[in-house]
């Protein structure tokens, strides 16, 4: 049997298993953690048909749970009529293998990671999106070839494979051939991602000399990121109650009381025991939040793992490095919060403000958006330039990159009040007006 399969997207019945450290204390609990993966499961269009947990003194280093726990799981899985075992922590290569001989051929194993992966292959509309998947899927697959998986490359369909397998060497075994195939599909892929990277650096970097500034959208998966800003941009992003419903990054624009256009860029939702192999490919996706004036973090205030989310979420930002960004708490489905007093993180120095709304239905966008304005006007500089009537183009880039409050047409030019991003203040600097009388004083 293969030591990992690709989901057949017809609804399969699935058998969970869940296990836990003693003495540890993970994000969610143990019952929170199935939960989380059944709905993995329905997304993935599998059907739940059982599960069963253990609490170990250690991981078995053959089959993660005990032997009693392995030879009941065989028993359900013949009882209940699955097709297929999902373990809800990723199993290494040998605990694959182990598992795979003793739960049979007929039996389909994975673990949370490959059921994540094959999520996000499904949900991958995008070229972008399409590249970051399958190199995660390769680089997870690797180490868990085995003799039994040969001929890889001619396997298409769920590897978004497109080239045959090379040609075998003299004493070379086919896994040989497979696993070198494979090294070189994962080269290529990276340099094809490397060049989506630079893409968007030269988009980002063409972005900041507009000096529109952009508000990044992080949030645990489901948490309502999609919702939020079709609301606020009148947009049509698919929405669906379910993990990962949307995966390729978007961007909107939308305009603040103030009259400040912004641009708001959706990113993937995160969820615990996110694959190392996932975070890593995407990487030139979540650079967006990275380079962003402004963080919203999104999440679902109706949830009762929501502290547990926030936590998830921290923890995937400080892995990609991001630090110094300003972030605003926004609680969403206030629709389907009775209780009282309002949530809060207290004595929290990691956010700016905490916000309410409910994105179903468009309330509290106001304090939002007010909350949005007053973090970003922080970072802009309020002066006056005058532009000589021969310059044109700077007029035309201040009215594109900076917010123009007044203007007056005088002899020498064109008198432009305006706030300038911090980070454009200085090639504008040459064109800073000086009023007579202050020259007089001085």
């Amino acid at each position: 049997m293969s030591e990992t399969h690709q989901i057949t997207h017809e609804a399969e019945r699935a058998f969970l298993v869940g296990a836990q450290l003693r003495g540890t204390k993970p994000i969610l609990t143990l019952s929170e953690s199935l939960q989380e993966l059944a709905m993995l499961a329905d997304t993935a269009g599998m059907v739940v048909v059982g599960e069963t947990t253990q609490m170990l003194h250690k991981v078995d280093s053959a089959t993660f749970i005990g032997s009693g726990k392995v030879q009941e799981v065989i028993e359900a899985v013949e009882a209940l009529e699955a097709q297929a075992v999902i373990f809800d922590d990723e199993l290494s290569p040998r605990h694959q293998r182990e598992l795979s001989k003793k739960l049979g051929d007929d039996i389909k194993l994975l673990d949370r990671s490959a059921l994540i992966l094959d999520i996000f292959a499904q949900h991958a509309s995008t070229r972008e999106g399409a590249l970051q998947v399958e190199l995660a899927q390769y680089e997870y697959r690797l180490p868990r070839l085995t003799r039994q998986w040969t001929h890889l490359a001619r396997q298409a369909g769920g590897l978004g494979g497109s080239g045959g397998v090379g040609v075998r060497g003299p004493g070379e075994t086919q896994l040989e051939v497979d696993k070198r195939e494979i090294g070189r599909k994962i080269t290529k892929l990276k340099e094809e991602i490397e060049k989506v990277r630079q893409h968007r650096r030269r988009h980002r970097q063409q972005r900041q000399k507009t000096g529109i500034p952009v508000v990044a959208l992080v949030g645990y998966t489901n948490a309502g990121k999609s919702t939020l800003i079709n609301a606020l941009s009148n947009s049509d992003i698919y929405v669906a109650d379910q993990l990962f419903a949307t995966l390729d990054p978007t961007t909107r624009r939308i305009v603040l009381p103030s009259s400040r256009e912004v641009l708001i860029s959706d990113t993937v939702g995160f969820i615990q025991k996110l694959p190392t192999t996932l975070i890593a490919a995407f990487r030139a996706t979540l650079e967006e939040i990275v380079e962003a004036d402004l963080i919203l973090h999104i999440v679902d205030v109706s949830h009762p793992s929501v502290l547990s989310h926030i936590e998830t979420v921290e923890d995937t930002l400080a892995e990609i490095d991001v630090i110094d960004v300003p972030r605003i708490l926004v609680w969403n489905k206030m629709d389907n919060w009775d209780d009282a007093p309002l949530p809060q993180i207290k004595d929290s120095d990691e956010y700016i403000a905490q916000v309410y709304v409910s994105a179903k239905e468009r309330t509290g966008f106001d304090n939002l958006l007010q909350s949005i304005a007053d973090v970003l006007v922080k970072r802009f500089e309020r002066t006056k330039l005058l532009v000589p009537y021969d310059r044109g183009d700077v007029v035309s880039l201040l009215f594109q990159s900076a917010r123009v409050l007044e203007q007056e047409h005088t002899n020498d030019g064109i008198i432009m009040d305006v706030e300038l991003p911090v980070s454009l203040y200085e090639r504008y600097r040459n064109y800073e007006y000086v009023e007579k009388s202050d020259v007089q004083a001085d």
